[in-house]
């Protein structure tokens, strides 16, 4: 009982917030792109607050993250991960599916921002655009942050690496930070209920580029399931 009101609480006040901080938000993304990374920023802050208050949910970073042209890739169990890289990182340029950025008002945000749009079953076109787009960002001495699961997985579950990251890996040449985190346990996927808990980021040791494609990927995924036991 007290785990669900809670979560209607949270429901409540993190979405009331969205919807008011939308405005000064699409504002900024009219004037530019650098207008609206503080605006982003607090959003993320505002959820991590509604996380830790609300929810009653301690995050604990174990390791270190920089804003520095690095392909991070998170393990994703929830909507948690997606919202709070945006408190890790100053100006991540995440990878999110195509259909995101169709949505009124948010995908114009998104696309402002730099998301970068990737089909889940891309073509060689869209695989092209997407390189292109996160080099640009590379360029401009933002992190990549990548869901190579390519959906939420519950917490416990170790599915493959979607096919596309060995590409990306290969064509951007950048270093990977594989990213572990058991955010699943309290907050699932696809139920209403949040538990109080606890949410770690386990941060693994920073893979060169230039690796054969099974080493990559083996190591990848032992380290974005290190809270794992499978």
């Amino acid at each position: 009982m007290i785990a669900a009101i809670r979560s209607l609480l949270y429901l409540v006040v993190f979405y009331l917030s969205s919807v008011l901080l939308a405005i000064p938000t699409t504002i900024a993304a009219l004037r530019s792109q650098q207008a609206i990374f503080p605006w982003t920023q607090r959003w993320g802050r505002m959820h991590r607050w509604c996380c830790e208050h609300l929810l009653n949910q301690h995050i604990v970073v174990d390791g270190h993250v920089a804003d520095r042209p690095c392909l991070y890739v998170f393990k994703h169990e929830s909507m948690f991960e997606t919202l709070d890289v945006l408190v890790l990182f100053k100006r991540p340029a995440v990878v999110a599916k195509q259909e995101l950025l169709r949505v009124p008002l948010w995908g114009f945000v998104g696309r402002r921002h730099g998301i970068i749009p990737v089909a889940r079953d891309a073509g060689a076109s869209s695989m092209r655009q997407m390189i292109s787009l996160a080099k640009q960002a590379a360029d401009d001495g933002r992190p990549i942050v990548l869901f190579a699961e390519g959906t939420r997985v519950p917490h416990g579950q170790c599915p493959p690496l979607r096919p596309g990251f060995a590409g990306i890996y290969k064509l951007l040449g950048l270093p990977v930070v594989p990213v572990a985190l058991n955010s699943g346990i309290v907050s699932p996927r696809r139920s209403f209920i949040k538990q109080a808990g606890t949410i770690t980021y386990r941060i693994g040791e920073e893979i060169p580029p230039g690796l054969p494609r099974h080493d990559v990927e083996q190591r990848v995924h032992a380290a974005i399931n290190a809270l794992n036991n499978c």
